[in-house]
């Protein structure tokens, strides 16, 4: 379980890493990745602003249909919490998503 999980994690690393705007740091512990994202605090689309990473998770949601977190609540608030408990293609269909997604935005 531990190989699959790294192996995970390397996965979404790799993908985070080649999302513009995204500033990625390799976990050390759990299953999650914290990507800085704050180079999309001001940019909008179709009427939504996005000023915080609340509001990029929900953009996330309602327009990628990827589930994630703003980082606020994790003493990350330029940050987005991720996480990597679930197959490596769910992970490479979110990553499709989030980055098709995260282009839309102005």
């Amino acid at each position: 379980m531990r190989q699959a999980f790294e192996r995970r994690r390397n996965l979404i690393v790799e993908l985070a890493k080649d999302i513009p705007g995204f500033e990625v740091n390799i976990p050390q512990g759990a299953f999650y990745l914290f990507p800085k994202c704050d180079s999309y605090f001001g940019k909008s689309y179709n009427g939504k602003s996005i000023n915080n990473a609340a509001d990029l998770a929900m953009f996330l949601l309602e327009v990628g249909h990827v589930a994630c977190v703003g980082g606020g609540a994790f003493g990350s608030p330029e940050c987005i919490r991720m996480s990597y408990a679930t197959s490596d293609e769910n992970i490479v269909e979110a990553m499709r998503r989030i980055k098709e997604t995260l282009s839309l935005l102005k």
